[in-house]
Order: structure tokens, then C-alpha cells, then sequence
């Protein structure tokens, strides 16, 4: 009988696991995700996405949802009705007075355009995700022009529902 040696995970695969722990507490059934942010080894903040503090969330309302066109004709839906989990990690960072210069960003899924804005803006210079997202081209092109070093657990594109 042989006994599996454990296998320690790897820094990413440790945030990774605590990115995918932080969505459970999602509020939003599309895409239910979670970030966290760390530097040196050491957890910064984590966010989710919900909707703002004190307004109803889509698990208790519905979602409200909105088309965009994109250039190339193709129409997608998103709900806006919540904060995504990089802004509301970023969010965090601000109200506790947290630096997140020189951080590694984790999350679920490629940041939208308004979240790569913010995570370049706020000095990230790394950004780790689980899956591809359909509309993530446009936030692949900044992070490379603006430097952000962006990588992939996994090449596959997450779907859902209403995408």
C-alpha cells in the first residue's frame, strides 16, 4: 500500500482556493464571484460581488439587467444592480486605509473594463485569474498596455446563465 504524498499548494492555488471561498458569500447568481488581493505572501482584503451596503441584493429582488453593444454588433447582458468583487476588494482596501501598490489581484473570472481601469489605477501589477470571461479582450488589451502582468488558471471562457 502506498500512501499519497500531500502536495502544499502554491501561493496562487492557496489564493485562488480563498478567492473561490469568498464567492459563496456572492449575492448575485450570474457569475457568483470573489476576489482577494494579497502582497508578499500576505492577504490585503477580499471582496465579493453584492449589491452596495443598506440596497437589496439580486438573490432577495431579481437581477437588473441591462444589454450593451458591443463594436463588433454582438449584444451581451450584464446586471448592474451589484459592485463586482474586484471593486468592492478595492472598496475595502480604501476604507481601511490598506496600500494595494506592488499587489497580485485574484479573482474568478477576467475583470470587466471599469474593474481593470481600477486595478490599474490603484498600482496592482498582477492580476490571477480562475477563468477567461466572454467580454475580457478589452480589459486584456489595458493590463497589457499599462504593464499588469495577467495570467490564467484555466484557458476556458465561464459561462452562465443570460450572458
Amino acid at each position: 500500500m502506498t500512501e499519497e504524498t500531500y502536495k502544499r499548494p502554491s501561493w496562487d492555488e492557496y489564493f485562488m482556493e480563498i478567492a473561490n471561498t469568498v464567492a459563496k458569500r456572492a449575492t448575485c447568481d450570474r457569475g457568483r464571484s470573489g476576489c482577494v488581493i494579497a502582497r508578499d505572501k500576505q492577504l490585503l482584503v477580499s471582496g465579493y460581488v453584492g449589491s452596495p451596503v443598506g440596497l437589496p441584493h439580486c438573490d432577495e429582488v431579481g437581477h437588473q439587467l441591462k444589454k450593451m453593444i458591443h463594436e463588433d454588433d454582438t449584444i451581451t447582458q450584464h446586471c448592474v444592480r451589484t459592485v463586482h468583487a474586484e471593486q468592492n476588494a478595492i472598496c475595502q482596501a480604501a476604507k481601511l486605509g490598506i496600500s494595494l501598490q506592488n499587489a497580485t489581484l485574484y479573482c474568478r473570472m477576467t475583470p470587466c473594463r471599469t474593474c481593470a481601469m481600477m486595478i490599474i489605477n490603484c498600482g496592482i501589477v498582477r492580476v490571477v485569474c480562475e477563468k477567461k470571461y466572454h467580454a475580457g479582450v478589452e480589459s486584456e488589451e489595458m493590463f497589457k498596455t499599462a504593464r499588469v502582468k495577467l495570467e490564467y488558471v484555466n484557458d476556458e471562457v465561464l459561462k452562465y446563465d443570460k450572458q
